[in-house]
């Protein structure tokens, strides 16, 4: 059994920090390898379902790939707040996330409120709240 399946049977096993141990190893990201940078991106989906939100925060300073995964985890959880943190502190992303979510659950006033306290500017941002708009 080579460490792919190794590690695909932690993961099965929701045995983190084995999975996880094994991926990191092998991954890098922005490779050009394409599976190093595949393993990347499962690196950061393992910490995520792994729940280690502080990792993946540290990581996503610097580390796109983690940082749209954290914020993809955040809405999963329903962490608004957490989300509009991270948008306040100049991730555009976590924004447009938080703005989906809003508009997703039909709260579009709201959505476009946080579009005008955080990025009045934001062309992209004032498109996702006025897609929803739409009857």
């Amino acid at each position: 059994m080579d460490w792919s399946e190794r590690a695909r049977a932690a993961e099965q096993l929701q045995e983190w920090d084995v999975a996880i141990a094994l991926v990191s190893a092998h991954a890098e990201c922005f490779s050009d390898d394409p599976d190093m940078h595949d393993n990347h991106l499962w690196h950061m989906d393992l910490l995520a379902r792994a729940e280690r939100l502080p990792e993946l925060t540290e990581r996503a300073l610097t580390d796109s790939h983690a940082r749209r995964r954290l914020n993809r985890s955040l809405r999963e959880r329903g962490m608004e707040a957490a989300l509009r943190d991270r948008a306040e502190d100049g991730d555009r992303g976590a924004m447009y996330v938080l703005v989906r979510l809003m508009c997703g659950t039909g709260r579009v006033r709201e959505a476009q409120k946080v579009v005008q306290d955080i990025g009045p500017d934001d062309r992209y941002a004032h498109r996702i709240v006025a897609r929803d708009r739409r009857p």
